[in-house]
């Protein structure tokens, strides 16, 4: 199984173009589900999306949508837990750790920093994968794209697309 992830496309209120480069890429992977981690700003963007998979959303600290602070949802037998990020005191690794304990997750997405960010933590016995994709418009001293978790079973693997 595979799943797109993608945050901060600011879509309406940064830009006024859809994300060509994004769709064109999502395509391509053809993923059985989309997961944005806020800061879309524009119900026109899920609804393209949408178009290419089922698509969850949270709300960024711009968002305006009605969308939920956080998310979870299954994917194979991997619990994905999604926050856009504004919501902690810190963005860093064991603030992070723990909002996925807090979540009971094995992945957790996130935005807000419009910096791609992989790592694997582990906190009282429990491992934890971290996953901010970026973003796919406004990079922030980082390349433009976004990310693929692919299942297989309990494993996961990450794919960073980058659009040059």
């Amino acid at each position: 199984m595979k799943v797109a992830v993608v945050s901060d496309t600011h879509y309406g209120d940064k830009t006024r173009n859809l994300p060509t480069l994004l769709f064109e890429h999502l395509m391509k992977i053809q993923p059985e589900l989309i997961l944005h981690a806020g800061d879309i700003t524009s119900p026109e963007l899920l609804e393209k999306l949408e178009e290419i998979a089922p698509t969850l959303a949270v709300r960024g600290n711009v968002d305006r949508l009605n969308l939920p602070e956080e998310e979870v949802v299954e994917a194979e037998d991997v619990k994905i837990g999604m926050i856009h990020g504004h919501q902690l005191l810190s963005l860093n690794a064991h603030f992070l750790t723990l909002k996925a304990l807090e979540m009971d997750v094995d992945v957790l997405v996130f935005g807000h920093t419009h910096r791609y960010y992989y790592d694997i933590h582990s906190l009282y016995g429990k491992k934890v994968i971290l996953l901010n994709p970026g973003s796919p418009v406004f990079p922030r001293m980082d390349s433009p794209g976004f990310a693929v978790l692919k299942f297989s079973g309990e494993n996961v693997g990450v794919e960073r697309i980058t659009f040059w």
